[in-house]
């Protein structure tokens, strides 16, 4: 993914053929997922062990109580009830369901639940834009250096913008981790009109032949109105220079918040069009059926998923690995 392409092969990114080397690449994503996401897959495990145990004729009292286990699980409400619906059909009509069938029944609803990209990434743009938004404390500014530097090692030119003017050493933060990992930025003082920046940005990265752009953001509350028409003037710079196909809106959510990651995404969603999510921490918690939950609700493909530290444990998402991941053998 990080590798810089053709045209021609940027334009078959969404649909990747299935040879060898996909292949070893998804073992390995494998082998990562089942390492960095055993907090999951322990909670997971706990709900699931007892249905699975024993091979079975499942009964209404079952799935009633998996029911709400995977509620509590973090996949909320309307995402279990959503998976769960058609087996509870079935069961109605007097179909017998082993736990064995249920489980790959379960394992094909989770793979459903997660929305497959349909654009390209990066987008094709001239410059290809990333655009981050999230509240506080996500780790977006630290994400947006990961990428950098993994897709500056892939061959890309890539500019950084410091559009968060408003937290204090943001700026100097962005600045830093540009000189870590051999990636430029472009910057204006602090409490300087973020738009502008935006708009001087792209502009710079326009006349200089960058091929990638990443727009650091401030964090904002999503309940707080203000800032989030501040963040609709700020998209609306993109959108003068970058033709709709050429950029991409991506929210980062934490995965230790759970369910409340739920709200933030509606209200960011509400102010302006997002393409994307980015899961950060995922490594940290046991929360991370929130995947299912926001990418089933929001109708939104997981681009990355954070497991740890470095540069390389930013992710790129694959859903076959992640259930394989985080479901009980």
């Amino acid at each position: 993914m990080f590798k810089r392409k053709s045209k021609e092969v940027q334009s078959d990114l969404a649909k990747p053929q299935e040879n060898e080397p996909l292949v070893e690449e998804k073992k390995s994503l494998f082998s990562r997922f089942k390492e960095g996401l055993s907090k999951t897959k322990e909670k997971l495990a706990q709900t699931l062990t007892e249905v699975f145990e024993v091979d079975r004729l499942i009964t209404q009292a079952d799935l009633d109580e998996l029911e709400e286990r995977l509620i509590l699980s973090d996949l909320g409400v309307e995402t279990t009830f959503a998976l769960l619906e058609p087996i509870k059909r079935d069961l109605s009509l007097g179909k017998n369901i082993t736990s064995k069938e249920l489980k790959n029944r379960l394992r094909e609803g989770l793979l459903n639940l997660l929305v497959d990209p349909t654009r390209p990434f990066p987008p094709q743009g001239n410059p290809a834009t990333l655009f981050f938004v999230g509240v506080n404390g996500v780790g977006k500014t630290t994400t947006i250096a990961k990428l950098a530097k993994n897709f500056k090692d892939g061959g890309y030119k890539v500019l950084m913008v410091a559009g968060d003017t408003f937290r204090a050493g943001a700026i100097e933060q962005l600045q830093r981790w540009g000189e870590r990992v051999g990636v430029p930025v472009y910057a204006q003082k602090e409490g300087a009109d973020p738009a502008s920046v935006i708009y001087q940005g792209v502009d710079k990265a326009i006349k200089e032949g960058f091929e990638l752009v990443l727009i650091d953001t401030a964090g904002r509350l999503h309940t707080k109105y203000n800032l989030m028409e501040e963040l609709k003037k700020m998209a609306r710079v993109i959108e003068k220079f970058i033709p709709q196909e050429g950029y991409e809106n991506i929210l980062v959510l934490d995965a230790n918040t759970g369910q409340n990651a739920i709200s933030q995404a509606e209200s960011f969603f509400k102010a302006i069009p997002i393409h994307s999510v980015i899961l950060t921490k995922m490594d940290g918690t046991a929360k991370g059926g929130v995947a299912f939950a926001i990418s089933h609700k929001f109708k939104l493909p997981i681009r990355f998923i954070g497991l740890g530290e470095k540069p390389e444990d930013l992710l790129p998402f694959d859903k076959e690995s992640f259930v394989k991941a985080i479901l009980p053998e």
